[in-house]
């Protein structure tokens, strides 16, 4: 038990992550514990964001996290939802297939696949073809404690063709990467573990899949009905902690008893066109401190091996070879009525070329949507734009890009699009972490090397998705808790 000395305990970040763990702590510590939750933006939430169009609440962020855990229970992000009393709010997509855009067709995902990893690459039709060997030359695929890119373990087996087609689609459509640098550890971790026993990537498809056999039946996504704001919303109310927006955390020191955080703006030279004369004398906000017994920092990979420089330079340099993509999506509010594919949305692979590399329908994927505005409503669709290595195809003006992807929306599907009725575009600048192998060791080896009472949480070192980041998050309020005990 933590002794009854009123404790203080900070938590820098406050996305989704930070705020897990300042429920989780709130849960663990006694009823006196001072939980102050530090975000530099002037909102809560990180890339969970709702927005409205056409009337609806819109996702500008992440639209939904997985139902189920890889054990076959609930999923972190589901039990949290329910600690929250959100359970009611609860929703899932329809019933709708989705397609890969291949060659100016619209074909339906093979179903069976993991990541698009197919366990039979000769039920894949006519989407692609396996060039590869997979035989069995006597020993497990993957060494213990061996990572690899994904790409690099598929095209040995499997040839090209199936991870152009397949698998770098399915995994740009959750971390806007290329399969051939992404970590399997990270990316598909049931797979990284029969890859260790299995000698063919077939049979270690197959075995993943077993694993994954108790979630049959389950939706395998969910969404909160009225937005993911509502779970941002709900969690920072339970977890009681004192909230401090637009104040950032520069640097992080030990004392005697616990850390010393010091607040406030960096200072930042003139801009472009700007003399230092023309900004001196203006005034620079005085730093603060705060002094607490634990931190819990669950912010990117930059930020945070800047704070953790100062205690350790292999820690920090661990923490920041993390790369990262930057991604924008755009929310169109089409006509009532306006034709699309009977699909709950499309993704796109590399080799097409296309800025639009996943699309969305959203009132036909989110029935929810579409049942509070019956009839009459707008027809929502929701494009990403944007891979890894090529942040220069977004630097343009919001317009040209609303342009450009309604247009290549409408070559994709096979029919042009109607000018919206209401439109947004949200840009997520370095937005989503580009794992490559290795990365579970670099993480595990800053763990182990960090101070009792300071803990890591977040996409930066456990992987994106909501379900990853919570989990990340209480693990992290646990670590400081115990520390605390100890």
């Amino acid at each position: 038990m933590v002794d009854d000395v009123r404790k203080r305990v900070a938590v820098i970040g406050g996305g989704i992550a930070g705020l897990a763990a300042a429920v989780r702590l709130r849960d663990l510590m006694p009823a006196a514990t001072d939980i102050i939750v530090y975000e530099q933006g002037g909102v809560l939430g990180g890339k969970l964001r709702t927005g409205e169009l056409g009337g609806l609440p819109v996702e500008r962020g992440a639209e939904s996290f997985l139902t189920s855990s890889p054990d076959g229970g609930e999923s972190a992000a589901v039990a949290l939802a329910k600690r929250l009393g959100l359970g009611p709010s609860l929703v899932h997509p329809a019933k709708v297939p989705a397609a890969l855009s291949i060659g100016g067709r619209l074909t339906p995902i093979p179903a069976g696949t993991l990541m698009g990893i197919p366990a039979d690459p000769s039920a894949l039709g006519e989407v692609a073809h396996a060039s590869g060997h997979d035989i069995d030359e006597g020993r497990p695929l993957l060494a213990e404690g061996a990572d690899v890119a994904v790409g690099t373990l598929v095209r040995a087996r499997y040839g090209a063709e199936i991870v152009d087609r397949l698998v770098d689609p399915l995994l740009g459509g959750v971390y806007a990467g290329r399969a051939d640098g992404l970590s399997l550890e990270v990316t598909a971790p049931q797979l990284a573990g029969a890859a260790r026993v299995e000698h063919t990537l077939g049979a270690a498809v197959r075995a993943a899949q077993r694993a994954r056999a108790t979630n049959a039946g389950r939706p395998v996504f969910t969404a909160v009905e009225g937005g993911m704001t509502r779970l941002v919303a709900a969690a920072a109310a339970a977890s009681g902690a004192r909230i401090s927006l637009g104040l950032p955390v520069r640097d992080i020191s030990r004392t005697a008893h616990g850390w010393r955080l010091l607040l406030g703006p960096v200072a930042t030279p003139p801009g472009p066109g700007f003399s230092a004369s023309a900004t001196a004398g203006r005034p620079v906000p005085a730093a603060q401190t705060d002094d607490v017994d634990a931190v819990v920092l669950a912010v990117p990979a930059r930020p945070a091996a800047r704070l953790l420089r100062g205690l350790s330079a292999e820690i920090a340099e661990a923490v920041a070879v993390l790369d990262y993509a930057s991604v924008a999506l755009v929310g169109l509010a089409l006509p009532p009525g306006t034709p699309l594919p009977e699909l709950s949305g499309f993704l796109v692979p590399p080799s097409e070329g296309t800025l639009v590399k996943a699309a969305t329908f959203v009132t036909r994927k989110w029935p929810h949507l579409a049942s509070r505005r019956p009839g009459s409503g707008p027809v929502i669709v929701r494009a990403s734009l944007g891979r890894a290595g090529e942040p220069e195809r977004l630097q343009f003006g919001d317009d040209v890009l609303l342009e450009r992807a309604r247009r290549e929306l409408g070559e994709l599907i096979g029919g042009e699009l109607p000018p919206p009725a209401a439109s947004w575009i949200q840009r997520w600048g370095g937005g989503l972490p580009q794992y490559a192998p290795g990365h579970r060791e670099r993480v595990a080896f800053a763990r182990r090397e960090l101070p009792p009472g300071l803990a890591l949480a977040g996409a930066a070192f456990d992987g994106v998705g909501i379900p990853a980041c919570v989990a990340s998050g209480e693990r992290a309020a646990e670590d400081v808790s115990k520390a605390l005990a100890g």
